[in-house]
């Protein structure tokens, strides 16, 4: 089981901050650091000191961290032209050593998108489609050869399709929970299908649909990665699980149903839960990023026992 480190910096985090908790997170072991893809705090915050961009962030990150992989959950697709997006992953793919990985949706947050003046269209889901399309499709064009896509939303003539990521392919992501057009949209781009904080069952029922999904449209058995992701809330003792929930304005009971949370202990039963349905990689959500002994716990007594 693959452990990565997920962050919700719109929440209130400078770049410094960002840069730190990367650190941590290549320093202590884990497999990667992702972020969210947003403009405007949620809840009970006050975002301070305001956002910052996902990928401005990444390329950042990708001069100062030399192993863990780097990535989205989720690229909104209505923040960025396909085509601009291409051309920012590829780089950023370059500066890295080919350590990026993209997951795209199709953006849901309307207020951030009315907040900064950025157009929330109607149809999503069809526009991400093309999205996948184009921006696959640039990557995947041989050098000296040129992409042409006309679609419904988005339309591309003799793109010389340039840069080229480092990668051979980046590993592109999608998620959600979906029933009919999700799983069918995995099955035809994705490398890895990732469940947000959903339960064991609900992870297993929607992962069963991918499989069925990617199984219809040829994909070869095990050829996807399936992933979760949970909020993550680990204390050694009963008090300092209390004191972790607290700082992230959740109770403790709720954390325990809903999320990975409560001793070490607990927190790596709960993972075997969710290895049982098929995962292979968790996103942990990490709400407190000034608390950087909550990674050294978790890598030293939930990460050690998962190799």
């Amino acid at each position: 089981m693959d452990l990565r480190i997920f962050t919700e910096p719109q929440q209130g985090a400078t770049y410094d901050t960002l840069l730190t908790v990367a650190k941590a997170t290549e320093d202590l072991g884990f497999d990667a650091f992702f972020r969210s893809d947003h403009y405007l705090h949620m809840g009970d915050v006050d975002g301070l000191p305001g956002p910052t961009d996902a990928w401005i962030t990444l390329a950042g990150l990708a001069r100062e961290t030399r192993r863990i992989r780097l990535g989205t959950l989720m690229t909104a697709g209505t923040f960025r032209l396909p085509g601009v997006l291409a051309i920012q992953v590829a780089q950023v793919d370059q500066m890295s050593g080919g350590r990026v990985e993209l997951g795209l949706g199709a953006g849901w947050f309307e207020q951030e998108h009315t907040a900064y003046g950025i157009p929330f269209p109607k149809e999503k889901f069809g526009r991400l489609e093309e999205q996948l399309d184009i921006v696959t499709g640039l990557w995947a064009t041989e050098p000296g050869e040129t992409f042409d896509f006309h679609g419904t939303y988005y339309d591309l003539t003799d793109s010389p399709a340039l840069p080229k990521p480092a990668q051979a392919k980046i590993p592109v992501l999608i998620g959600g929970h979906g029933a009919t057009r999700t799983p069918k949209l995995a099955a035809r781009f994705a490398d890895e299908f990732n469940i947000p904080f959903a339960s064991v069952e609900d992870s297993a029922r929607q992962f069963g649909r991918v499989r069925a999904a990617a199984e219809e449209a040829g994909r070869a058995e095990g050829d996807l990665v399936y992933s979760a992701a949970l909020v993550a809330c680990v204390g050694k003792d009963d008090q300092e699980l209390a004191r972790r929930a607290a700082a992230i304005g959740r109770e403790v009971d709720e954390l325990k149903a809903n999320g990975l949370a409560g001793s070490p202990a607990e927190v790596v039963d709960k993972i075997g839960r969710y290895a049982e349905t098929g995962a292979s990689r968790l996103y942990l959500q990490i709400l407190d990023l000034d608390d950087l002994d909550h990674l050294e716990l978790i890598s030293a007594e939930v990460q050690s026992q998962l190799s």
